[in-house]
């Protein structure tokens, strides 16, 4: 008998927003009260939650006969993926963003549970192709992009991977204090924090402080160019660099405000060194509660990532 491709399927999935209220409210009853004393619709989280468990029910009858493994996506953290594991995401795109940086060479298969709600950047599959494709991958007949992902490793051993975005900064967004060197220059800085994005992020956190940006210079200028810097968000996420925004840097006797942007390549990282006694954090994709601790002495090297994430897109 041939040797499997893979051990085990892994697959990640996550409480719905109705499972989310029914547990902060204690009953399905008592959520659909508040929710409509408010005004809003409560038929809308219904219909959402019908939907999602009946494509979690298609995906399990379409499951290999292989070892499987159901976990939740909160559980991400403290998971040990095992190196012949094959991923399997049923979700949002925020999903596929959540399991990457866990990974290192495994694919990873994602699928859409709604696509008349979830716009499905990172979920190439219907999950009613969900035999047929899973099929294909378990037995090697498959294709992936390999999508560029940040790192930040700190000069105490810790590492922190994203494929969407790092935040550097102050654990409540407030003034951030430290030291920026990119390229032959260097300055003391006090800012909310510094976003890193890669071509997969540059849709999401970067194009909103870009957006805002350019959208007040617009306001007293209206020029064309500003126009332009905001629309130019993009880059491909395949791409071998990634870029760095400044956001609200504060302008003192103590710090400056010239490094405000720019783009990091493998001969040219960023380096940062906090100047913050306590409450310095880096986290990634927007899990604030995932974190590595960023106080005073300590140094990021942030860098394109020595891992990619294999994201099957043709089976």
């Amino acid at each position: 008998m041939p040797e499997l491709a893979f051990d085990k399927i892994v697959v990640v999935t996550r409480k719905t927003a109705l499972e989310e209220l029914i547990e902060r409210y204690n009953s399905e009853a008592q959520a659909r009260f508040y929710i409509e004393r408010l005004g809003d619709s409560f038929d809308a989280y219904a219909n959402s939650h019908q939907v999602f468990k009946q494509s979690l029910e298609l995906l399990n009858r379409s499951l290999p006969d292989i070892r499987c493994q159901w976990i939740d996506r909160s559980f991400l953290a403290n998971f040990l993926f095992g190196p012949k594991d094959l991923i399997v995401v049923l979700g949002q795109d925020g999903q596929v963003v959540n399991t990457a940086k866990y990974l290192t060479d495994q694919p990873l298969v994602a699928f859409n549970p709604d696509p008349h709600r979830i716009d499905g950047i990172l979920l190439p599959f219907h999950v009613q192709l969900a035999v047929s494709v899973l099929r294909k991958v378990v037995s090697g007949r498959y294709e992936v992009d390999r999508l560029t992902m940040a790192q930040a490793s700190l000069n105490n051993g810790q590492t922190i991977y994203a494929l969407n975005d790092l935040f550097i900064g102050y654990s409540t967004h407030a003034s951030a204090r430290y030291r920026i060197s990119h390229g032959e220059y260097s300055e003391n800085q006090s800012s909310s924090g510094i976003i890193v994005t890669t071509g997969t992020g540059s849709t999401g956190w970067s194009r909103s402080i870009l957006t805002g940006a350019a959208a007040i210079i617009e306001a007293t200028e209206n020029t064309e160019p500003f126009l332009q810097a905001r629309e130019n968000y993009r880059f491909d996420y395949r791409e071998e660099s990634l870029v760095y925004y400044v956001r609200e840097p504060f302008i003192s006797r103590a710090s400056q405000a010239k490094l405000i942007t720019g783009t990091i390549r493998e001969d040219q990282p960023l380096l940062v060194t906090s100047q913050m006694p306590s409450g310095g954090v880096i986290f990634s994709d927007g899990v604030e509660k995932d974190f590595l601790a960023f106080d005073s002495g300590t140094t990021a090297t942030i860098c394109v990532a020595d891992r990619k994430l294999n994201l099957v897109v043709n089976a």
